[in-house]
C-alpha cells in the first residue's frame, strides 16, 4: 500500500495532466465570447456540454418563477469553469463516468414538502465516454432525466456543487481563495483529537483546517445547526465529525468539530462533500511550480492570483512544421511538407521513385523514407494526440497532426491511424447513448479492454478530487 505521500504526489500529477489536456485554452475562449453576449446554450455547446433542458416546458410545469432563476443561473454559468472543476478519475485524468453532479437546487413555497427541483450536470457512462461531454438536466425526484437513459440520474451526495457555486458560477468565482483555504478565516478552526494523523492527512491533500466551516455550511443546508458529518477518506475509511450547534460556545468563531473518531456505520449521515474533502488542486500546483497563472482558467487566475496580469493562455505546443534532420546515407538530410504533406527534401523526384518501388519489392528503402514511414505509422508525439483525443479534443488532435504530416496526407496503416479510428467509432457509440438506442456499453475495443478497470462507473483505482 502507497503512502499518503506517494498519494500526495500522484493526486498533483494527475491535476498537471488534466490542466493540460481537459480544458484547451481555445474552448475557454469560445465559451468565454458566447457567455459574455448572454448566449449561455452557445457557451455549453463551445464546452461540449448538451443541454436536455427546455426553458418554456420548465415554465409550464414548475411555475415561471423557478423558469425565470433557472434562467439567471444558466446565465451565469461558465460551462468550461464547470469542466475544469469536476471530479476526474486515474490515470489519465478523464472525467468521473457515470455522475449526476446537483449544481443547484430550487424549492417554492407553494411546493413545500416536495422534494426540490435541482440542475444537474451529467457525465456518461465509462463505455461511452468519447468525447467527454457532460449534458444539463433537471432532476426532479421522478427521473426527468433528459433525452438519453443514465446509470446514476438521481445526485450524488458525495459529489455534489450546489454547495460550491463558485465552481460553476461566475458571481461567486471569487470565492475560490476562501473556500479552498488559501486564505484563512476565522471560521477556519477545527479541534482535532491527538490520536488522529492530521499532519500525513493535510499533505495529502485534505481540506482538514476547512472541515469545520464546510460542515457547517452542510448542516445549515440540512435544516439544522449541529450534529455528525460523515467525511470519506477511502473505500473503506471514514471519519465521523460532530459539529456543535452554532452559538454553543461563545467564544468561538463559528460552528467547531468537538470530536473525531472512525465511522462505523453512518447510513444516513450526512456526508462532506467531496469538493470541501479535499484542498483545490490549483493553488498547491502553484505553490509547487508544476503550473503557471498563466496556464489557469481566467476565472481561477484571477481568484488565486488578484492583479497579476494574466496573458490570453496560448494552445498547448504542437510539433513544429519546420523540416527535421534525418542521418542518411552519412549524411544530414531534411524532411518537411510539400504541397501540403510529409516527404524527405534533399532527394529528387526520380530517386524516391526508385526508392519506393524497392520498398514495395521488399527491399530496404532510405532512412529518409523510413523516417517518414515511421512519423506515419508511430510519431514521437502519438501519446500527446492520444491525451487529446482521450480528453476529447479532436481539433487539438488534428491541429497536432496536420502540423506534423501535412493536409493533404494519407495516413497509412499504424497505430497514429488506429487511434484516430478508434476515437471516430467511440464518438458514434456516444452518439447513440445519446439517443437512447443502447443502455448498456457493446464489446470493448482491444484498447479499452486494456482500460477496462480504470474507467469504469466505479473505478477501483481513483483519485478523488
Amino acid at each position: 500500500m502507497r503512502s499518503l505521500a506517494a498519494n500526495a504526489d500522484s493526486r498533483l500529477s494527475l491535476w498537471q495532466r488534466v490542466r493540460e489536456y481537459a480544458v484547451p485554452p481555445s474552448m475557454i475562449k469560445a465559451a468565454t465570447a458566447r457567455r459574455l453576449v448572454g448566449d449561455w446554450a452557445g457557451a455549453c455547446a463551445a464546452a461540449r456540454v448538451d443541454v436536455d433542458l427546455d426553458l418554456r416546458a420548465v415554465a409550464r410545469r414548475h411555475g415561471r418563477d423557478l423558469a425565470a432563476r433557472l434562467r439567471a443561473d444558466l446565465r451565469h454559468l461558465a460551462p468550461d469553469l464547470l469542466r475544469w472543476h469536476l471530479p476526474r478519475i486515474a490515470p489519465d485524468g478523464l472525467l468521473r463516468p457515470g455522475l449526476t453532479v446537483s449544481l443547484t437546487s430550487y424549492r417554492l413555497a407553494e411546493h413545500d414538502g416536495v422534494e426540490p427541483v435541482h440542475l444537474v450536470a451529467r457525465t456518461p457512462p465509462a463505455w461511452a465516454d468519447a468525447g467527454q461531454r457532460i449534458s444539463l438536466a433537471l432532476w426532479v425526484g421522478t427521473g426527468e432525466a433528459g433525452n438519453c437513459p443514465h446509470p446514476h440520474p438521481r445526485p450524488d451526495r458525495r459529489f455534489r456543487f450546489d454547495l460550491h457555486r463558485h465552481l460553476w458560477d461566475v458571481r461567486r468565482a471569487d470565492e475560490l481563495p476562501s473556500r479552498s483555504g488559501t486564505q484563512r478565516s476565522p471560521s477556519d478552526t477545527t479541534v482535532m483529537r491527538p490520536d488522529q494523523p492530521w499532519d500525513a492527512l493535510r499533505e495529502s491533500g485534505y481540506a482538514v483546517h476547512r472541515w469545520a466551516a464546510e460542515a457547517a455550511i452542510l448542516l445549515h443546508a440540512e435544516g439544522r445547526t449541529g450534529g455528525a458529518v460523515t467525511v470519506r477518506l477511502g473505500p473503506r475509511r471514514r471519519l465521523l465529525l460532530h459539529v456543535a450547534p452554532a452559538g454553543a460556545d461563545p467564544q468561538a468563531p463559528g460552528a467547531r468539530i468537538t470530536g473525531a473518531a472512525r465511522a462505523g456505520r453512518v447510513a444516513g449521515l450526512p456526508v462532506l462533500p467531496d469538493a470541501a474533502t479535499w484542498t483545490a488542486p490549483d493553488p498547491e500546483l502553484l505553490r509547487r511550480g508544476l503550473i503557471e497563472v498563466d496556464r489557469l482558467h481566467p476565472l481561477v487566475a484571477a481568484a488565486l492570483a488578484p492583479g497579476h496580469p494574466v496573458a490570453a493562455a496560448s494552445a498547448s505546443p504542437v510539433p513544429a512544421a519546420a523540416p527535421r534532420l534525418v542521418a542518411c546515407r552519412g549524411t544530414w538530410h531534411r524532411i518537411g511538407l510539400v504541397d501540403g504533406a510529409l516527404a524527405p527534401l534533399d532527394h529528387d523526384p526520380a530517386e524516391l521513385h526508385r526508392e519506393e518501388l524497392l520498398a514495395a519489392l521488399t527491399g530496404t528503402p532510405l532512412p529518409c523514407l523510413r523516417a517518414v514511414d515511421e512519423t506515419h505509422r508511430r510519431p514521437e508525439c502519438l501519446p500527446d494526440i492520444r491525451a487529446r483525443l482521450d480528453h476529447g479534443d479532436t481539433a487539438g488532435a488534428l491541429a497536432a497532426v496536420e502540423a506534423l504530416l501535412g493536409p493533404e496526407a494519407l495516413l497509412r496503416s499504424g497505430e497514429l491511424r488506429e487511434e484516430l479510428q478508434d476515437a471516430a467509432l467511440r464518438r458514434i457509440t456516444y452518439g447513440l447513448f445519446r439517443a437512447g438506442l443502447v443502455d448498456q456499453g457493446p464489446a470493448p475495443c482491444s484498447r479499452d479492454r486494456q482500460l477496462k478497470r480504470d474507467r469504469r462507473s466505479h473505478p477501483r483505482h481513483t483519485i478523488a478530487r
